[in-house]
C-alpha cells in the first residue's frame, strides 16, 4: 500500500467510522428470528443493555453480541460508542450496562496497575480475580486487538528497527495516540522504564484511525499506537515493532457481564467468543474500512456465516 493509498484509506475509514456510529445511534433493527423455533422467551428483568467503546471494531463485536442475544429471544438495548474505559467502566460498575466487549490485558492494567501477568491465560485468570463486584468476565476469545507500537517501513529501514528497544538513543521521537495513552503503563513512562526509550507525546484522538496513520506517514510523529487487528497493517508500509519485554500485556477479546446476563445468555455469548478468531476480527474490520459497511450489517453477515443466528 502506497502513501497515497494510505491517505485514501484514512479518508474512507473516517467516513466508515462516522457512518457506523450514526447507524448504531439510530438503529432499532428488528430482532433476528430464533433458530430454535420456540416462542418462550427467557425470563429476565428487562432488556439486556449492550454497550461498546467509541471504536468501530469494538462496536462490531458489541453488535454481534446484541444480535446473537436477539436470536436467542432476548430484548436488547444498544448503547454504542460510549467512549473510552474511563467513561464506560463506571457505568458498567453501576449496573447501567450489562454486556460489553473488552480486552483482557488493557482492562487488567486499568483495574490493577501492578499486575504482573503477561501471557494470555494468566492475564485472563488475573482479570477474573480483579473484576469489581457485580461484574464478571465470560469466556475470552481467540481474537485479539491489542496495542502495538508502529513505525513507517521507511523509518524502520533507516534506523535498523525491529523491536521497541531499538528506538533507544534516537533523538527527537514523538509518540502519537489517544490522550489517555500518555498516562497508560505502556505509554511514555513505560517506554522509558522498560526499554530506555525517550519520547515526546502528541494526542491524536481517533483510536489509531486515519488521523493517526496520516500523522505517522507525514512524519508529524515517528511512533504510534495501533491495534493489531487494524487492516491498515496489512498494507506493507508500516512495521509493528516487536515487544520482547511484554510492555503490552496479551489482550484477548473478552465480554464483561453483569448479573442481568443469565446463564442462558452467557452461553450464547460464550459460543460467539469460541467462534471469533483473530483472522475473523481483521476481516470484520476490513469490511468497515474497505466496504464502508455498517456494524449491524457486518455483524449479521458474520453470525449467518457461523450459523449462530
Amino acid at each position: 500500500m502506497t502513501k497515497k493509498n494510505l491517505l485514501r484509506f484514512g479518508s474512507v475509514l473516517g467516513i466508515a467510522v462516522l457512518g457506523a456510529g450514526a447507524l448504531a445511534a439510530c438503529s432499532s433493527a428488528d430482532p433476528l428470528d430464533n433458530n430454535s423455533g420456540g416462542s418462550d422467551e427467557p425470563e429476565s428483568g428487562g432488556s439486556i443493555v449492550v454497550g461498546s467503546q467509541d471504536y468501530y471494531s469494538n462496536e462490531i463485536i458489541a453488535e454481534i453480541y446484541a444480535q446473537a442475544l436477539e436470536a436467542g429471544g432476548y430484548d436488547v438495548d444498544r448503547q454504542m460508542r460510549i467512549g473510552q474505559r474511563e467513561v464506560y467502566m463506571p457505568e458498567i460498575e453501576d449496573g447501567k450496562i450489562d454486556l460489553f466487549p473488552e480486552y483482557t490485558g488493557n482492562l487488567l492494567q486499568y483495574l490493577d496497575a501492578d499486575a504482573t501477568a503477561t501471557e494470555s491465560q494468566e492475564v485472563y485468570d488475573a482479570l477474573a480475580e480483579a473484576m469489581p463486584e457485580g461484574v464478571r468476565v465470560l469466556e475470552q476469545s481467540e481474537a485479539s486487538d491489542q496495542d502495538s507500537y508502529v513505525v513507517t517501513k521507511e523509518f524502520a529501514e533507516a534506523n535498523d528497527l525491529t523491536s521497541i528497544g531499538d528506538l533507544a538513543g534516537i533523538d527527537g521521537l514523538t509518540l502519537g495516540g489517544n490522550s489517555e495513552l500518555e498516562v497508560r503503563p505502556y505509554g511514555p513512562e513505560g517506554l522509558k522504564s522498560v526499554y530506555g526509550v525517550d519520547v515526546a507525546f502528541t494526542p491524536i484522538e481517533d483510536s489509531g484511525g486515519p488521523l493517526t496513520v496520516k500523522a505517522l506517514m507525514d512524519d508529524q510523529v515517528q511512533l504510534v499506537d495501533l491495534y493489531t487487528a487494524n487492516p491498515v497493517l496489512a498494507g506493507g508500509d508500516l512495521v509493528v515493532l516487536e515487544d520482547p519485554e511484554a510492555l503490552f500485556l496479551a489482550s484477548q477479546v473478552v465480554p464483561l457481564a453483569s448479573d442481568a446476563v443469565d446463564d442462558e445468555a452467557a452461553a450464547i455469548i460464550d459460543e460467539v467468543s469460541a467462534a471469533l478468531t483473530a483472522e475473523d476480527l481483521v476481516a470484520l474490520n476490513a469490511r468497515s474500512v474497505d466496504e464502508e459497511a455498517a456494524a449491524p450489517t457486518i455483524a449479521a453477515d458474520w453470525l449467518a456465516e457461523e450459523d449462530l443466528a
